[in-house]
């Protein structure tokens, strides 16, 4: 989606765009304005939008791919059984649907599958939070309140989009990617 511009650049630019987006709608949940900066700025980059593979390197780019390549990791007889490696793919199953759903909402609305992306991101970020309890892993809550609050980190993409993301109001380096959001 975005030329190459240097990650930190893109942090720095989507940081104060999501806390102020939660100011003005009142949620002060900093931990997670943090983690949505930091999804912005690894979606920007649209491999990371598909960056799981499946079987051969297949890239991955539906829901139902995701879903299936979960359930494919825990295949015994498979000589990629990796039951670990479902982890990583319910967590990519809730930042997509959270990304989709939030920035790209009128796609997923005009697609009809908003419930089933809200759904199926608070299902993916509950078991990311509750394998992560389980290991002990300090951001268990983070993506508790995500599964949580899904519907309100939406909106508040959602929000951000249409109020700070419109290309009139940033400089050069930033317009490809604000014409591209602004296409969708």
């Amino acid at each position: 989606m975005v030329a190459d511009h240097a990650p930190a650049t893109l942090r720095r630019f989507f940081d104060p765009l999501v806390r102020r987006s939660f100011g003005d709608l009142s949620i002060g949940d900093q931990p997670v304005a943090d983690y949505l900066a930091d999804l912005l700025t690894r979606f920007a980059r649209t491999e990371a939008l598909y960056a799981i593979r499946g079987a051969g390197g297949r890239r991955l780019d539906t829901v139902v791919d995701l879903l299936l390549e979960a359930q494919r990791a825990w295949d015994f007889h498979a000589a990629d059984f990796d039951p670990f490696r479902e982890r990583e793919i319910k967590q990519q199953i809730g930042d997509y649907t959270l990304f989709m759903t939030g920035v790209f909402r009128e796609f997923v609305e005009g697609r009809s599958i908003t419930g089933y992306y809200v759904r199926e991101g608070k299902r993916a970020y509950r078991f990311v939070s509750q394998h992560d309890k389980s290991a002990l892993k300090p951001r268990a809550s983070l993506f508790a309140a995500l599964a949580g609050g899904f519907e309100n980190y939406a909106g508040a993409l959602t929000y951000m989009k249409k109020v700070y993301l419109r290309p009139e109001l940033h400089p050069a380096p930033y317009q490809p990617l604000l014409r591209l959001l602004a296409e969708w």
